[in-house]
């Protein structure tokens, strides 16, 4: 099978120097097709969205059903909770201050009330295995990993017998105790 060697050229046209070109190769042992192929590049293409972290319509399809539904009783939602979620995700991906959310997004306290919400009743955690899940079935593995790595820092410290979390608990416990901030007063009856 032949190297295929693409060359890309820099953004700016009016540079012309080896730094302006990357170089794309695939790797003589790899079997695998290169990444970046004229459908992949039209599958992760984001110029007609507003904003770049906005969602897709088939991201919004594996999210949407993963978002319970609005409590019984009192009134009916009235925010799209699609944009709920491209508020979040604009957020997250900026890293811009709650009060620096664009105008055309929902207010910062719907987002933020959203974004405690789905934290404290784990609506975050339930998207984030879904989504787990379903890229390592993509991949053609099994949904759980069945290996793990350790680095050599961990076992290092696990051959000097570090402190277990359970002497460390009671060491602090004493101190505490020991110390004159620490002092039990009696309740005045």
């Amino acid at each position: 099978m032949a190297l295929k060697v693409c060359f890309l050229v820099s953004v700016r046209e009016d540079v012309e120097s080896d730094e302006s070109f990357v170089i794309q190769e695939r790797r003589p042992d790899s079997m695998e097709p290169p990444m970046w192929t004229a459908e992949n590049r039209a599958r992760y293409d984001r110029s007609r969205l507003r904003y770049p972290s906005d969602l897709t319509d088939e991201e919004w399809a594996l999210i949407s059903p993963r978002i319970p539904p609005a409590k019984r009783g009192g009134n009916k939602r009235s925010v799209d909770l699609r944009e709920i979620v491209n508020g979040l995700m604009y957020i997250l991906s900026t890293g811009c201050q709650w009060r620096a959310i664009p105008k055309d997004l929902p207010p910062r306290s719907t987002l933020h009330d959203y974004f405690d919400l789905w934290s404290w009743d784990g609506t975050f955690d339930r998207i984030h295995h879904a989504l787990y899940v379903e890229c390592r079935e993509r991949a053609e593995r099994e949904a759980s990993p069945t290996a793990a790595i350790i680095d050599s820092q961990s076992v290092k410290s696990a051959e000097k017998g570090g402190i277990t979390t359970r002497m460390a608990t009671m060491r602090a416990r004493r101190s505490k105790a020991r110390s004159g901030t620490f002092s039990s007063t009696r309740k005045a009856s």
